[in-house]
């Protein structure tokens, strides 16, 4: 996807967000409709001046709509750096969120990690490898101790306590929107693929209008059995099951430490390519620098 393809998706994207047709973004930022159809099908360029009117117009600034390109560029040269791996951490993400965003990284157990205040507009970050599930790392679910006991007495009672597990999840998103005085929350999620490729993409995950992240209708819940390797025991976990795909989407670990994780966000991922997201090439050996490197270009 071209420079030009990925601003026209972002002026697309706040267009649609808004419930403008083209005609009437036209009308309001003072331009001829088939420009606009132009710019957003990636066929024209936009001067500054014409970026402006737009982000005007959208009530957005010329930075949000350029922000891709800020936040790859970050995260390309990111992965040149010696003590970077074989994945991105997520606190490079976040503070490039930010930054790309005039935002404010957060350092809390929060359901979003940056906040914009002046846009009213929060993401959760996430960042791993291909075969790393997201976790919520402290899903403590009110009455667990009572939903468990149930659930081992009475199988069918796992539904109570995936329930609660899902209200959890809505709960936590929606006390950020609260919290931080929030009109949107999105999602900003990082994936390094087994290829190599690194991929970057955002959606919107709940509004003011649309609170619930999960339907607990869709989910059916159950027990794993209790497993034994040669360096340790592992506890039941709860899981649960997407209806919809017969998929097991989630994995409760409320046995132990609490963590909840969420297989499922797999189904989130775009396919192919996307105007709120772009990809790269995990950097060669050669093109990686060495510490040396890194300390000629910082010090004199």
């Amino acid at each position: 996807m071209t420079i030009h393809e990925r601003l026209g998706g972002r002026v697309r994207f706040h267009r649609e967000r808004l419930g403008w047709s083209q005609e009437y973004l036209a009308e309001v930022a003072e331009l001829h409709r088939t420009y606009i159809s132009s710019l957003e099908h990636g066929r024209r360029n936009a001067t500054l001046s014409v970026l402006e009117r737009l982000a005007n117009a959208l009530g957005v600034t010329v930075a949000d709509l350029l922000e891709l390109d800020t936040i790859r560029r970050v995260l390309e040269a990111s992965v040149r750096l010696p003590f970077i791996r074989d994945s991105i951490p997520g606190s490079i993400v976040e503070l490039t969120l930010a930054e790309a965003r005039s935002a404010t990284a957060l350092n809390t157990y929060d359901f979003v990690d940056v906040v914009c205040p002046q846009e009213a507009i929060g993401w959760q970050v996430k960042s791993t490898k291909e075969s790393t599930p997201v976790t919520w790392k402290r899903a403590k679910i009110p009455n667990a101790t009572e939903l468990i006991q149930r659930s081992f007495e009475d199988p069918s009672a796992c539904q109570d306590l995936g329930d609660a597990v899902i209200n959890f999840c809505n709960q936590h998103a929606r006390a950020s929107l609260a919290t931080y005085e929030l009109d949107a929350i999105g999602y900003a999620r990082v994936i390094v693929m087994a290829n190599g490729d690194v991929r970057y993409f955002e959606k919107e995950l709940i509004t003011n209008a649309h609170l619930d992240l999960f339907d607990p209708a869709e989910f059916r819940w159950e027990w794993s059995a209790q497993k034994k390797t040669v360096k340790k025991e592992q506890l039941p976990a709860l899981h649960g099951h997407h209806i919809p795909t017969e998929e097991k989407w989630w994995a409760w670990h409320g046995l132990g430490e609490n963590q909840l994780h969420f297989g499922g966000e797999k189904h989130w991922w775009p396919h192919g390519d996307t105007s709120n997201g772009f990809s790269f090439a995990w950097p060669s050996n050669q093109d990686r620098l060495s510490l040396s490197d890194l300390a000629d270009s910082l010090l004199p």
